[in-house]
């Protein structure tokens, strides 16, 4: 890599592993990075984004909307027709450039035409550095919720490249700061404290071992959605509620919130444990109640239709010995939480 300064993350999976890349200005390194049998490259990107790598053999670019709402079917349904025009095959590559929304949608794509092309990532926003673009789940949203289908499919490298976040809004950056927030609670003590490449590196190794532990979330990787079943679920309401104006990470630091109170109220952590909660999320500047009164019958409802559910009201909660996957959770005790907690 010619870059100066930068970490290196190997997310051990066998012969699936491979690199996540830590530094600034690094898109010049992205051709170094793609397997020399490579053909063509499909890059899926978005208007606004204006990075652009040098690459040695041909191209073209996809740009998708921007919102949730490109995370759709119908977008996987465009990239994949673009793919079979261009004639790309499976030694072929989709290089997604942008955010989540980009690499979930670019990787389901990539996932699904011929049962699989290999992509890598250039993640250029915080939530994706940090969260997103790591572990290879790709997926779309439906009405019904959010990343209910989708697949697991790993990508070939992910490139961090710091310098893209100078230009991003600064609720942007807040927004990945939400998912940030939850490393705190997943062994990233004093995170607030380190230097920006610290703070990524730090958070790519928790989820690395996470995931290299449990690919496929059968049990301990569902660990890193502490705070997402809430916010998932608030997330499909503003589907169609244009008041509930949410970020993912916002959304992710109301459910961090919620979770806590929760865990409380089931009488798995202390007050002292809360207080420690809403100082996490209040240090990031993220916002820690649901911005309008939304019906707790219906957030319920939706909490069932969770993926990591199996039919039951699961949650990730709190508790002495850390946090903990918790299933069959009686449906009263979180009504209760939540006419509180949404008052």
């Amino acid at each position: 890599m010619s870059t100066v300064l930068h970490d290196e993350i190997v997310v051990d999976l066998g012969d699936r592993s491979y690199p996540v890349f830590v530094g600034s200005d690094m898109v010049a390194d992205v051709e170094l990075m793609i397997p020399d049998d490579v053909g063509k490259i499909a890059i899926v990107t978005q208007q606004n984004i204006k990075i652009l790598p040098k690459l040695a053999r041909p191209f073209q670019i996809f740009n998708i909307d921007d919102g949730e709402q490109a995370k759709s079917l119908a977008t996987v349904a465009e990239l994949c027709s673009g793919f079979a025009r261009m004639g790309m095959n499976r030694k072929d590559l989709v290089l997604a450039i942008g955010g989540g929304i980009v690499s979930d949608t670019a990787g389901f794509a990539a996932a699904s035409f011929h049962r699989g092309l290999r992509y890598g990532i250039i993640a250029t926003t915080l939530l994706a550095q940090v969260d997103a673009a790591i572990g290879g789940k790709t997926g779309v949203n439906i009405a019904e919720g959010k990343n209910l289908i989708g697949a697991f499919w790993q990508p070939s490298f992910v490139l961090c490249d710091l310098a893209a976040l100078g230009s991003l809004p600064q609720r942007e950056l807040q927004c990945g700061r939400g998912e940030m927030a939850k490393y705190a609670f997943l062994g990233a003590e004093g995170l607030d404290r380190m230097p920006l490449h610290a703070q990524v590196s730090a958070c790519v190794r928790i989820k690395a071992n996470f995931v290299e532990s449990d690919e496929r979330e059968g049990d301990r990787r569902a660990l890193l959605n502490y705070g997402h079943t809430l916010a998932h679920v608030v997330e499909a309401v503003g589907f169609d509620d244009s008041r509930v104006d949410l970020k993912h990470g916002e959304a992710v630091a109301i459910g961090l919130i919620f979770a806590a109170r929760l865990a409380k109220r089931l009488g798995r952590i202390d007050q002292a444990r809360v207080d420690y909660h809403y100082r996490v999320i209040e240090s990031y500047g993220l916002p820690t109640k649901l911005p309008i009164r939304v019906d707790p019958d219906r957030l319920i409802e939706l909490m069932f239709k969770d993926k990591k559910s199996f039919g039951t009201l699961t949650f990730v909660l709190d508790s002495d010995s850390g946090v903990e996957l918790v299933r069959d959770i009686e449906v009263d005790p979180v009504k209760e939480e939540l006419v509180e907690f949404n008052s």
